[in-house]
């Protein structure tokens, strides 16, 4: 470690080959498989080489996501049922925008990277004969999913700790990415490493201290940027770096892509799979929780098909616009966003059964459809009441919110339809490499989603892009080596970051950072969020503009300690915002309709329901279809300061699979000569 000293600041100065900035499950993996491919290939200590870098290790949506069996999805294991990377790979892209190399990517390595977590601790079930078992997810054609319970992604983060920690490989924590650090332009850019506002020493003051870690290799693994929203089941604090990632060049893509699901507001938990599949009553209530109404009641014609729809939900559970006319499930989440629009509370009961008027007829197991029907019988919950049956299907579901002092036998539970993952990010090649060489970023910053994915995709995405963006580095990286950039290459920048902090603590009028979050998250959820419209997209786009404009001109107003952390995280998430807002626009002019998590409203669709009212307009709520052609094209940003909106877009059509070798023994001197790790087309 080398230190400075620049107007009264501490700089230390971090050398190493590869950078992993993110402590996630995608992170962690990254590293472990990174060590392992360095010493394979004759390093010594590669630990030294090596560092992850984390805002705070037990943070983040891998420790604090879940739902109430955490889905992992991989290719199928069932000893009746055949599967292949080809099929699995379909099934990532039949949603359309997704690139086929990524996607096979992901099937190859499915298998490979799910053992490896089973042999690292992850509880997955096996039955008798040693077959992990599964069941049908969201998506998904087949049984690929399984499940270690509510808390699978939080297993797979501290198993994979376990294994860096043993590995020796040193973890910086509290660190706050201020900014990358970069030289050259265009073709030659590198970015070279990352300044971090360093948290380790308590909250930092005014003398607070910058780490500078500078790289040959880095990886993002920050995860998404669920802050963008005020109603999200994203952990509070999720910020991601795609604001950072975006301004030091890195392409975006699909970033137009979210996906958006019922959850718990009191604790942030997806209300998925068997919270629905028992069945509970759903209702809604003032904000003291009197004037009870069974507003779903109101829009169904019987009982039995809504029961139906609300046990569906359990499997179909992310909102789907292909799914909210003929009562399908995802009419359910628009009856929720309506009540909740008009200020009203929905909750969730698992001490009642759905009610209704005497005209609906009374709710009675034995008169659900035949889905249903069998479902609970095979899985033997057949009891009375909700909390029951979920207590027989799956206790831990009901564990995890008594971890956090909420008792479903004994309380409803506060409910919204929440932003849950972003299906885009920051474009990558099939080696996971962003289109600035040397940078590769994984996990949900990764932006290798299409449309839909099966529930639990991402996890497997995290780890094969973890996976693979080790070895490309162990093995194209060259000569394994801690970087050699010399203090003048860095120090205007790291200069620029101090500007900016010092400059938000000077005492001044102005806006607080955290006004400034506020702002961002109630624009998002409010323009960009499950229900779009053309007008509000392009208001909210201009005001995000605006926004990010005046930070760059005038320093926020902010106090030392986690006010200087909010200046960082405000000026990047701004930015994040511009960029996604761009992308929404841009698809919606050139006719982009509702698809995937979102509904595009407009008075010239189809109407949907006759209950469901536009609160802008008052007249029925009307959307308009997917627009089928752009499944055929990915949207693709870059930050451009010149142009208005700040990003230049540009279509692209996805990219195909590569031909399977047609031969042994030509691959065999492909891998020996490491001809396989050419740089991959796609991403510049």
């Amino acid at each position: 470690m080398e230190t400075a000293e620049i107007s009264n600041h501490v700089i230390r100065l971090h050398r190493f080959d590869t950078v992993i900035v993110g402590a996630g499950a995608a992170g962690l993996n990254c590293a472990v498989h990174l060590h392992e491919f360095l010493r394979q290939a004759g390093v010594n200590q590669p630990q030294r080489l090596i560092a992850v870098v984390a805002r705070g290790i037990e943070l983040g949506a891998s420790r604090m996501s879940g739902s109430d069996k955490q889905t992992y999805y991989k290719l199928g294991t069932r000893p009746d049922t055949p599967d292949s990377a080809a099929a699995f790979a379909a099934s990532l892209t039949a949603g359309g925008a997704c690139h086929h190399d990524l996607a096979l990517a992901e099937g190859i390595s499915s298998l490979c990277e799910f053992y490896h977590l089973s042999r690292s601790g992850v509880p997955f079930p096996r039955d008798v004969m040693g077959a992990y078992v599964g069941y049908k997810t969201d998506h998904d054609p087949g049984e690929r999913a399984t499940s270690a319970g509510p808390k699978t992604s939080r297993y797979m983060a501290q198993c994979l700790q376990r294994e860096v920690q043993a590995a020796g490989i040193p973890m910086f924590d509290g660190q706050e990415a201020a900014s990358l650090l970069v030289r050259g332009e265009g073709a030659d850019r590198r970015i070279i490493g990352v300044a971090c506002l360093d948290g380790t020493a308590g909250p930092p003051g005014r003398d607070f201290a910058i780490n500078v870690f500078l790289c040959r290799h880095l990886v993002l693994a920050a995860g998404g940027p669920g802050e963008l929203y005020e109603t999200s089941v994203y952990p509070a604090g999720q910020m991601g770096l795609h604001g950072l990632a975006l301004e030091a060049g890195l392409a975006a893509e699909n970033l137009t892509e979210w996906q958006f699901g019922l959850a718990s507001t009191l604790f942030r938990w997806n209300v998925s799979g068997t919270y629905m599949q028992v069945i509970p009553r759903i209702y809604s209530a003032t904000a003291d929780g009197s004037d009870e109404r069974e507003f779903l009641t109101e829009a169904f014609p019987t009982m039995r098909q809504l029961a139906g729809a609300i046990f569906r939900k359990g499997y179909q559970w992310p909102f789907d616009p292909q799914r909210v006319e003929n009562y399908g499930s995802s009419l359910i989440d628009l009856l929720v966003f309506n009540e909740t629009s008009c200020g009203r509370h929905v909750f969730m009961d698992f001490r009642h059964n759905p009610r209704g008027p005497s005209a609906l007829g009374p709710f009675c197991l034995a008169d659900l459809d035949t889905e249903a029907l069998g479902y609970l019988q095979a899985a033997g919950a057949m009891q009375e009441r909700p909390i029951d049956r979920l207590a027989h299907m799956n206790a831990p579901a009901i564990e995890i919110f008594a971890e956090h002092g909420i008792d479903l036998a004994r309380q409803p539970l506060p409910i919204a339809v929440c932003a849950q993952h972003n299906n885009g990010g920051l474009a990558v090649n099939a080696w996971w490499e962003s289109s600035v060489p040397g940078t590769f970023v994984i996990g949900e910053m990764a932006g290798t989603h299409g449309v839909k994915r099966p529930g639990g995709s991402a996890l497997n995405a995290g780890q094969v892009g973890g996976l693979r963006a080790a070895e490309f580095i162990a093995n194209a990286g060259g000569a394994a080596q801690a970087a050699d950039e010399p203090w003048e290459q860095i120090q205007g920048q790291v200069e620029q970051v101090l500007g900016r902090l010092d400059g938000a603590l000077a005492p001044k009028p102005g806006r607080r950072p955290g006004e400034v979050l506020a702002e961002i998250r109630q624009r998002m959820s409010a323009a960009a969020a499950h229900v779009r419209k053309e007008p509000d997209i392009r208001r909210a786009l201009d005001e995000a503009v605006a926004l990010r404009c005046r930070l760059e001109q005038k320093h926020l107003a902010a106090g030392p300690g986690e006010e200087l952390v909010q200046a960082i995280q405000a000026r990047h998430l701004a930015l994040t915002s511009v960029a996604c807002l761009k992308a929404i626009w841009e698809y919606l002019r050139q006719g982009g309709g509702s698809r995937g998590s979102y509904l595009v409203a407009s008075q010239a669709g189809r109407e949907i329901h006759p209950g469901l009212i536009d609160g802008q307009t008052g007249r029925p709520l009307r959307y308009l279809p997917e627009n089928e052609s752009l499944r055929q094209s990915i949207l693709r940003l870059r930050y451009d300061a010149a142009q208005a909106d700040l990003f230049s877009c540009q279509n692209i059509s996805p990219r195909p699979a590569p031909p399977a070798p047609t031969a042994f023994e030509p691959a065999w001197a492909d891998f020996r000569e490491k001809r396989i790790y050419s740089r991959l087309p796609g991403c510049i």
